[in-house]
């Protein structure tokens, strides 16, 4: 009788509970909308939910929300940590489909100039396994800083320049630099792209975020990188008109301006321009030695205040965009087309003793491309996105001269022609990339992703000084696929991990030199490929403390200018191995907000065992001339952590730094291969890289001067670094090769009128006239002074 009570309770529950969830499920009406800030963007993952219920959504890269919810009066929510939570009440909504706007406006208190911690982009950059880390580049976009000056904000990072605009530069990371570090813009990789569209060419209001993943890196972006990888997230204004435009003057004659418009219409049709250009003489002062045309001889000793007189650069850069947005076959499809091109009058070499009076260098570059994603293709879930791209880029490097000049710009007439090597030649390259990724998502818990990566890199070179011109009969070529399939668990808002593989395949040809006199080649082939494979994790403590650990069996492959060379100072080596390093990661961060008080603390810890390092060697050339190469180094350790604060008080003040210590240790035990000799380097640190460096800054704001929506903000920041050997430090007689400690110091007074409408800010750099080297006797110029004016209209 028990039995047969239980089933028919049992029974009854079962068909009262089906028949609330299907009278539940008939009263449901279907709300749709847009969510945007107060000056017109589009807001992406606003919680959209009815407090106290299951009832919950997220607004989608457009801001476009959908939710359904029961039908007849009810509360609304709109929740997104950097803004102010919205409620709005709803009524009977069964005979309306009329969307809903809603505008949230930006709570200051939650907020700081660089890493914002609210769940948007740039919080779901932070909450993934991965050491990540995301760059808000709103609060930079009134200052003339270019995109890789801004990234010298990020914990771990060191900005390396030859000189003043547009010279030489590598990013370092971690301890690895240059080609260890894979950058993008927009998820699309930049390989073969020139020295005319680098991230030291490209002003910062180009981006909306920058996202930095630190050692090891999702297999999403499909890439070789052992250091990391940089993706720049351009500005996608969507939904409105909009005029962007700016223009800078400043120290060394150096002109700035940029240029961005678009619109969105209500059909799908969209555009977008863009436009940048760079000018400067260079022409600051430098502390060097000057060689004496009477004796031939340079006297070290003895040290003259001169001014660069040939450093002459100029850049400009055009990038278009048209396609359609939101339509049933396509979420997003884009045609775009960039062309930019550059001029450099070259003054030194590898080393400032040694100075050019009339090489120079010249290129452009055109790349049309073609964007395509589309959420939830055939099934539910299941995400795609295609991108391809061909990049056509020359370059001339120029060097006829009859005369050889000193740092006084004194000249004399030479027996032969060409101050570093006689040449006018002419580098063809021709670059194809296409990148696939497939999402699918199974339920909130489970993400499959898929990666494939195609990139086709052919270099022709010409002698222009030959009677009848023709290139090279033995091009240079590669052609690199990666493939990458990754797992995520994300069972919830505590934790999630994810598992993934990497397939790498290379193929290169090219010439290879069969005489001591460098004049007969045979085509040269080499193939690679290796697997690699990782996990990553993260867990959250109390909500607040984040960990995040993460390890990746990393390959990199060698570039095209480690295996070729750059035609003029760098030679390259057609064998080089790829680098393949054990990646370990660890990192810890704490967020508090308490009233009008913000505190984030970050700090992180990285181990790297690498072998088949590829190193850059100055060497020493006939002549008493200086150039590059690039060599495997054995065995490379890489032990170090970072450290990270920010505070905020209000909408009034924000102050934070990092510091960095990272030790590249040479892990070489024996001087030669087969011998049982101890290296006298092992076990130091490698020659020529930064190990300790910091920086800080401090921002005030003072709201509503002269009129409401009036902002005056005066930010100053600095940066330290510590003095580090050219050689190694083992080698005693070349211990006084060093790049001095050095410390900096920059203020910026800019002020917004109309909620930013109109814009003004001043600029000096290093006010205290520190001599500033990044690199062995190449020194940055000294105190310097800038301004700038732009206007952001939109509608």
């Amino acid at each position: 009788m028990t039995n047969i009570l239980q089933k028919t309770f049992i029974f009854f529950a079962f068909i009262f509970c089906t028949l609330s969830v299907s009278s539940e499920e008939k009263s449901l009406v279907n709300i749709q909308g847009f969510i945007k800030s107060k000056s017109g963007e589009p807001l992406d993952y606003v919680s959209v939910y009815i407090k106290g219920t299951h009832y919950v959504s997220f607004s989608d890269s457009n801001g476009k929300f959908s939710i359904e919810v029961p039908d007849g009066k009810s509360q609304l929510t709109f929740s997104l940590l950097g803004f102010k939570t919205k409620t709005i009440g709803i009524a009977d909504r069964r005979n309306t489909r009329k969307p809903i706007e809603v505008t949230l406006e930006e709570d200051n208190r939650t907020l700081n100039e660089l890493v914002v911690n609210g769940k948007s982009n740039i919080q779901k950059v932070k909450e993934s396994p991965f050491n990540a880390v995301a760059i808000d580049t709103k609060a930079l976009q009134n200052s003339t800083q270019n995109l890789s000056e801004a990234l010298t904000q990020a914990p771990g990072i060191k900005l390396r320049e030859s000189g003043g605009v547009g010279s030489d530069m590598q990013l370092m990371m971690d301890g690895f630099s240059g080609k260890h570090i894979k950058i993008f813009i927009d998820g699309v990789p930049q390989e073969g792209v020139g020295n005319s569209f680098g991230l030291n060419n490209i002003p910062v209001n180009y981006a909306d975020r920058i996202e930095v993943y630190k050692g090891v890196v999702p297999v999403g972006f499909g890439t070789d990188a052992i250091g990391g990888v940089i993706n720049i997230i351009t500005r996608k204004n969507k939904n409105r008109r909009f005029l962007d435009a700016s223009y800078s003057y400043g120290s060394f004659n150096t002109h700035k301006s940029y240029i961005h418009f678009g619109q969105a219409f209500e059909n799908g049709l969209t555009y977008e321009f863009n436009a940048f250009q760079n000018y400067s003489d260079n022409s600051y002062y430098v502390d060097t030695s000057v060689k004496d045309f009477e004796t031939g001889a340079i006297n070290k000793k003895k040290i003259e205040h001169l001014k660069r007189f040939h450093d002459n650069y100029h850049n400009e850069a055009v990038v278009g965009k048209i396609g359609v947005l939101n339509k049933k076959w396509g979420d997003r499809l884009m045609f775009g087309l960039t062309y930019s091109r550059m001029y450099k009058e070259i003054q030194t070499g590898v080393r400032q003793e040694v100075v050019f009076g009339d090489k120079y260098r010249q290129g452009y570059s055109v790349m049309p491309s073609v964007e395509y994603r589309k959420r939830h293709l055939f099934i539910k879930g299941l995400n795609a996105a295609l991108t391809v791209n061909y990049n056509k880029n020359r370059t001339n490097n120029v060097d006829t001269s009859m005369y050889e000049y000193n740092w006084r710009g004194d000249k004399r007439l030479m027996k032969l022609p060409g101050e570093q090597s006689y040449q006018h030649t002419r580098s063809d390259n021709n670059n194809w990339n296409g990148t696939f990724t497939l999402d699918y998502h199974i339920g909130k818990a489970h993400l499959f992703t898929f990666n494939h990566v195609l990139n086709d890199f052919t270099r022709s070179n010409m002698s222009l000084l030959d009677k009848n011109p023709s290139p090279n009969p033995i091009p240079k070529e590669t052609r690199k696929n990666i493939s990458g399939l990754s797992y995520r668990l994300m069972p919830g808002e505590k934790w999630n991990v994810s598992l993934f593989g990497k397939y790498y395949d290379q193929f290169v040809a090219g010439p290879v030199a069969t005489s001591a006199t460098q004049d007969k080649f045979v085509r040269a082939t080499n193939s690679v490929n290796a697997m690699g494979y990782g996990i990553a994790g993260t867990y959250f403590f109390l909500e607040k403390i984040q960990t995040k650990l993460s390890y990746e069996k990393a390959y990199r492959l060698p570039t095209n200018d480690e295996m070729f060379g750059d035609e003029d100072l760098e030679s390259g080596d057609i064998g080089l191995k790829p680098e393949n390093s054990d990646n370990i990661n660890l990192n810890i961060s704490y967020n508090e907000i308490s009233g009008k008080h913000s505190l984030y603390i970050e700090g992180g810890a990285v181990y790297r065992n690498t072998r088949d390092y590829i190193q850059r060697n100055i060497v020493d050339l006939s002549g008493g001339k200086s150039g590059a190469a690039y060599v495997n180094h054995g065995r490379v350790l890489t032990k170090g952590f970072n450290i990270s604060a920010r505070y905020g008080f209000a909408n009034l003040i924000s102050i934070g730094g990092n510091f960095t210590q990272m030790n590249v240790i040479d892990n070489v035990k024996t001087a030669a291969s087969g011998t049982n000799q101890e290296s006298l380097t092992y076990g130091t640190r490698m020659p020529n890289l930064p190990y300790r460096f910091a920086n800080s800054d401090v921002t005030f704001y003072w709201h509503g001067l002269l009129k409401k929506d009036n902002v005056l903000t005066v930010t100053y920041d600095n940066l330290y670094m510590h003095s580090f050997p050219l050689y190694p430090e083992a080698l005693g007689s070349k211990s006084k090769f060093i790049v001095p400690t050095q410390f900096s110091h920059n203020l910026i007074i800019s002020y917004s009128i109309l909620d930013g409408r109109y814009n003004l800010s001043f600029e000096c750099r290093n006010f205290t006239n520190e001599k500033l080297y990044d690199n062995f006797s190449l020194q940055k110029a000294g105190r310097a002074f800038y301004g700038k004016i732009r206007i952001y209209l939109s509608k």
